[in-house]
């Protein structure tokens, strides 16, 4: 008796998904639970299992086709021989030397297979030779340009003459691939944010020298009990965390025509892809000690980036963190992740001399900026807001205490 294998029941609001890459053919053996296809969501890919241990007979969607819960996606004939069949002709194979395919994004793949692009020949920038879309876009145009130098012949030299009207140059050609569902869900979010609320953004500077000299001092011990590096993310979310709860406001939310205060501390922490940013959630962070904080940011980068979060883990959230200043950013407005009201930004760490003391001295300084829906949160109660961050970073020991 045949297997259907079936879309998924969809996280909640989400009412489709899109099949972005089969992992099998017709005629493979599958193992039970083995991946068989990716179905990308607006917020995350999913993967779907096999059913039973046997053999793909039959698939029944195509690529890039848009699918509902349910719907039957492929036939599986079970068997336990089939299983064995891909260990046994593993076994017969002869070894390569040290040669492994590309790992490619879902993303990646689309377009590599539309251009009919070798994934070997693209180099990958991602951790460990991850290849990405943009990596596959950016091969194509260099390819563009080679082709286009290889056809032109060699020009003679000539004398100093007008400037010629310009002309097209041979062979341009635009690379046009479709928005993943991620990042049209990103451009419409960001769009609904600024359509929908009042916007303004605050700025300060803190010297983070005393926080470096804490991590210095203790990260070789913190490191060694807890198995996680000590941060700036443990510490900036412990002080937003005390900054959130001396102004409610900013922890709120807007409801229609209501205020909606939360009594809890959900941070979002956002995390960027090749797919595109997305913000996992921390949980009642205030009850997380610093270690906690940091294994949980580190675990949901590897999985957002290896696309294994789930919904549930990027819903819900009171107030966002977003670090631009691990790309270089120095200075941003970060938009507010819509319905919170307030979002908080992160720059670079960079040396600038300062005045401590009537001295002047050089010190590690970032911009932080906070955007916020001015609709609900006023420029003192923002200010004051940032104001507290700046001093439990600056003061590390007022966060232990309670100051």
């Amino acid at each position: 008796m045949t297997i259907e294998v079936r879309v998924p029941k969809l996280p909640e609001s989400v009412a489709d998904a899109t099949l972005v890459a089969w992992r099998k053919q017709p005629g493979d053996a599958v193992a039970r639970d083995e991946n068989l296809v990716d179905l990308e969501t607006d917020k995350v890919v999913l993967e779907v299992p096999a059913p039973i241990a046997g053999t793909l007979t039959e698939i029944k969607i195509a690529d890039g086709t848009t699918v509902t819960a349910g719907q039957v996606l492929a036939i599986i004939e079970p068997g336990t021989a089939a299983v064995a069949a891909p260990a046994a002709a593993a076994a017969a194979k002869p070894a390569e030397p040290a040669a492994t395919a590309p790992k490619l994004s879902p993303a990646a793949k689309r377009v590599a297979e539309e251009h009919q692009v070798d994934p070997a020949s693209v180099a990958g920038s991602g951790r460990g030779g991850r290849i990405s879309k943009s990596d596959v876009v950016s091969h194509l145009a260099g390819k563009d340009t080679a082709a286009v130098a290889a056809a032109a012949p060699a020009a003679p030299a000539a004398p100093l003459a007008p400037p010629a009207p310009a002309t097209p140059r041979v062979g341009r050609s635009d690379q046009r691939v479709p928005m993943t569902r991620l990042r049209a869900r990103i451009a419409a979010r960001m769009v609904e944010a600024q359509s929908t609320q009042a916007l303004l953004t605050t700025f300060n500077e803190i010297d983070l020298h005393a926080l470096n000299e804490l991590r210095a001092r203790h990260k070789n011990e913190f490191e060694q009990r807890h198995g996680v590096k000590l941060g700036f993310m443990s510490f900036f979310t412990k002080a937003c965390i005390e900054a959130l709860k001396r102004f409610p406001v900013v922890n709120a939310s807007i409801d229609g025509s209501d205020i909606v205060y939360h009594d809890y501390f959900d941070i979002g922490v956002a995390v960027s892809t090749d797919r595109g940013l997305i913000v996992p959630v921390l949980r009642d962070a205030d009850a997380l000690s610093f270690a906690d904080v940091e294994k949980a940011v580190a675990t949901y980068a590897t999985r957002a980036r290896a696309g294994s979060i789930t919904i549930e883990e990027l819903t819900g959230g009171t107030f966002t963190i977003t670090n631009g200043g691990v790309f270089g950013s120095l200075l941003s407005t970060p938009i507010v992740n819509a319905p919170q009201s307030a979002i908080l930004g992160m720059h670079k760490i960079q040396e600038r001399p300062v005045v401590v003391d009537g001295a002047i001295v050089v010190r590690p300084m970032m911009y932080v900026a906070l955007t916020y829906d001015h609709r609900l949160i006023d420029g003192r109660e923002a200010v004051q807001f940032l104001v507290t961050v700046k001093q439990c970073l600056e003061d590390p020991a007022r966060m232990v205490l309670g100051l």
